[in-house]
C-alpha cells in the first residue's frame, strides 16, 4: 500500500468521476495527484449506515452495498467478453426470437458483435497505455494500419462516438435521471452513468476514461442487455433469457462423467421442471436457469430488496424443491433421473449475486428439502473445467460443510486442475485481436484471476 496507485480503487475512481461531472466546474484549479489521493481518502471516510443502524438485519444490508459497490469490478474480464459471443452469437435458441434476428447486430450496435467488442478492447487497451485517454489521431499514427485493416477507422470512431463516449451535459441529465434517493449515504450506491459511457470528451485531447475497467463492461452481455433493453424493451430482455438458458446447458455439456437432461414435461397440464437436469455418479444436480441481475433495491439495501430478490429467485427455489418431490416419487416421466444418490439444486444467474448463499439473505428466500446454492454463469463456466476430482463430490462436500455452504460457490473451486473451456475459447476467438492478444490470454481455466 505505499503506492499511490493501489489507493486508486475503481469504485472509489467512479464515484469521484462522477462527482466531478456532475457538480464541478471549469473554474476551479487543475487537479493534481496529491488532490486525487485526498478525494479517495475522504471517500473511504465516508460514513455507512451499518455505523449507526442497530438492528439485526445491518450486517446483511451493509453486506449488500459493499459488494454491490465493490465486487462488480472483481469479475473476469475474458470470461465477460468471451461470453458476449458465445452465447450471443454462438448459441441457439429454443423459442421465435423477437429481437436478436438476423441483422440484429448491425442494428443495436452499428457494427458487428465481433467489431464492437474489438472496438471496446482498442479504446481499453489505450486507456491503459495513454493515462486513460483514447486520441482520434492514433489511427493515423504509424503501425495503426494493422488496426484498421481489421476494423476500420471510421466504424472505430462512430461507433465510439455514438455507444461509449458522453459529455458533461449528457453525464448530468443521465445522472439526475438515475437518482432513486436523496440520502447523501447511499448516493455512491447508485447507478453510475459511467457504466453506460465510460469515455468522456470535451477535457483534452481525445476521449477521457476516468475508469477504465469500465470500458470492456460496456461490451460484456451486460453491458449490451442496458443497450438492448434501452432500444428494443422487455422483448430483448426475453429474447437474451432463452439464450442463457441454452448458453447454461452447453456449459454444463462440458462436464466430464455426466448425462444432461433438458427440461422435462410432465402431467396433464404439460407443467415442466427444472430446465436442466444433470445426473453424475455422486449426485443428481437440478439446474434452474435465471436471467438476473441484482437491481438498484439491492445495491441500495433499501426495504424493497428482500421483495425483489423474493421476485427474482423465489421460484426457482420452489421449482427444484418440486423437481426434486417428482423425482422422488417416482413420476413416470422422470424415469431416466436415477433416485439411489442425493438431490441437489443450482441456480445459475446472469449476474453474481454476491451474498445470496449468506445467513443474512438465505434465509429470505424459501426454504427447501434439498441443498440449493445459487452461482453465477462465471462459477459455473469454471466449475465444468475441472478435471482432477469429480464435480458431484466437491458439491457434495461443500454442502456438508455447514459454513463453506453459505460462502459463494467459487470459494471452492481453487486448487484443481483445469482444462480450457471450449465454449469460452470459441467466443474469444471471434474476435479481432485474438491472435496479437494470445500472449496476455491465460493459459488458466476460465474462472481463475487475470
Amino acid at each position: 500500500m505505499e503506492s499511490p496507485y493501489r489507493k486508486y480503487t475503481p469504485w472509489a475512481l467512479a464515484d469521484a468521476a462522477r462527482i466531478s461531472l456532475a457538480c464541478g466546474n471549469e473554474y476551479r484549479k487543475d487537479a493534481c495527484d496529491a488532490d486525487l489521493l485526498q478525494i479517495l481518502d475522504m471517500y473511504v471516510r465516508l460514513e455507512d449506515y451499518f455505523l449507526r443502524d442497530t438492528d439485526e438485519d445491518s450486517l446483511g444490508r451493509w453486506l449488500l452495498r459493499a459488494s454491490g459497490e465493490q465486487m462488480t469490478y472483481q469479475e473476469p474480464v475474458f470470461q465477460d467478453l468471451a461470453r458476449a459471443a458465445a452465447m450471443l452469437t454462438q448459441t441457439a435458441g429454443t423459442r421465435e426470437a423477437r429481437c436478436l434476428r438476423p441483422g440484429w447486430e448491425e442494428e443495436l450496435l452499428d457494427t458487428s458483435l465481433s467489431h464492437y467488442v474489438g472496438i471496446a478492447q482498442l479504446l481499453w487497451a489505450s486507456a491503459i497505455s495513454c493515462a486513460g485517454r483514447f486520441d482520434r489521431d492514433s489511427l493515423t499514427a504509424p503501425g495503426a494500419e494493422r488496426i484498421c485493416a481489421e476494423i476500420p477507422a471510421t466504424t472505430i470512431m462512430s461507433v465510439a462516438e455514438k455507444h461509449f463516449v458522453t459529455d458533461t451535459a449528457a453525464f448530468r441529465q443521465a445522472n439526475d435521471r438515475a437518482r432513486m434517493t436523496t440520502d447523501p449515504l447511499l448516493r455512491r450506491y447508485e447507478y453510475n452513468p459511467l457504466r453506460g459511457t465510460p469515455l468522456v470528451k470535451g477535457y483534452g485531447l481525445g476521449f477521457l476514461a476516468p475508469v477504465s475497467q469500465l470500458i470492456p463492461a460496456k461490451a460484456s452481455p451486460l453491458g449490451i442487455y442496458y443497450t438492448g433493453v434501452a432500444r428494443f424493451g422487455n422483448a430483448f430482455a426475453q429474447d437474451l433469457g432463452d439464450l442463457f438458458e441454452a448458453y447454461v446447458g452447453r456449459q454444463l455439456g462440458l462436464l466430464p462423467d455426466a448425462t444432461v437432461h433438458p427440461e422435462i414435461v410432465y402431467g396433464r397440464g404439460n407443467a415442466l421442471s427444472v430446465d436442466w437436469i444433470v445426473v453424475t455418479e455422486e449426485l443428481v444436480l437440478l439446474v434452474e436457469v435465471k436471467s438476473v441481475r441484482p437491481t438498484a433495491h439491492l445495491r441500495l439495501a433499501n426495504e424493497q430488496r428482500v421483495d425483489e430478490v423474493k421476485r427474482m429467485l423465489g421460484h426457482a427455489y420452489e421449482q427444484i424443491d418440486n423437481t426434486a418431490a417428482l423425482i422422488a416419487s417416482g413420476q413416470k416421466e422422470f424415469t431416466e433421473v436415477p433416485t439411489d444418490r442425493p438431490v441437489h439444486g443450482l441456480i445459475v444467474t446472469m449476474e453474481p449475486f454476491h451474498i445470496v448463499n449468506a445467513p443474512v439473505q438465505r434465509p429470505q428466500l424459501p426454504a427447501t428439502t434439498v441443498p440449493v446454492t445459487v452461482c453465477s454463469i462465471s462459477e459455473l463456466e469454471n466449475m465444468v473445467t475441472i478435471t482432477d476430482a469429480p464435480v458431484g463430490r466437491l458439491l457434495l462436500e461443500r454442502a456438508g460443510d455447514a459454513q463453506r455452504s453459505t460462502y459463494a460457490l467459487r470459494e471452492a473451486l481453487p486448487g484443481h486442475t483445469h482444462a480450457r473451456n471450449a465454449v469460452l475459447d470459441a467466443g474469444w476467438d471471434s474476435y479481432p485481436w485474438r491472435h496479437a492478444a494470445a500472449g496476455q490470454v491465460p493459459s488458466e481455466p476460465a474462472g481463475t484471476r487475470l
